[in-house]
């Protein structure tokens, strides 16, 4: 364990949030973080829910929450869970409270999975725009090293893939 969060331990410096992120069980491979309803800056920026799906070979996350010091505290609560890296993010959609924090996990080596129509968003003067609006009204959480992060895989239709002997299938609903 000390050895795969050796590089993101020593390179995170993310500010600490106050909010309890706290994964539930909900089966045997499957956990679920509740964030709390409210506007975008409620909560520390904590508003939108996540999941992860722990395998024999590694995580796959669902949606990285509103900000870096969130997806650094969801990280660490999975290291409390398993010891496997996480191999892969899929994002629900490219919303500020999805996806900045993505660097979390894809500086450990993610793979990241979105819909069609992020890159199109992360193009758009409205991703830059957006960023240093968060990065003023939820700030420490989200500054000036937080950064919007390409997926690495685009899908437009239903995807399957199987991990650590889990099926996985990310339906696209446009």
């Amino acid at each position: 364990l000390l050895v795969m969060l050796a590089t993101p331990l020593a390179a995170a410096e993310y500010p600490p949030v106050s909010v309890e992120v706290t994964p539930r069980q909900v089966s045997s491979h499957v956990y679920y973080v509740p964030g709390m309803p409210g506007m975008a800056t409620d909560f520390e920026g904590f508003i939108s829910n996540a999941a992860f799906v722990v395998t024999d070979e590694g995580v796959v996350v669902f949606d990285a929450l509103g900000s870096p010091s969130l997806a650094w505290e969801l990280r660490k609560r999975i290291a409390e869970i398993t010891d496997r890296p996480v191999v892969k993010v899929v994002v629900s959609h490219y919303h500020a409270d999805h996806i900045y924090g993505l660097q979390v996990f894809k500086d450990e080596g993610a793979e990241v999975i979105a819909p069609a129509g992020a890159l199109e968003y992360l193009d758009a003067p409205n991703a830059a725009e957006r960023l240093e609006e968060r990065r003023f009204s939820l700030e420490p959480w989200v500054n000036e090293n937080t950064r919007l992060v390409r997926p690495d895989r685009i899908i437009d239709r239903t995807l399957s893939f199987e991990l650590g002997g889990v099926a996985f299938t990310v339906n696209y609903l446009g």
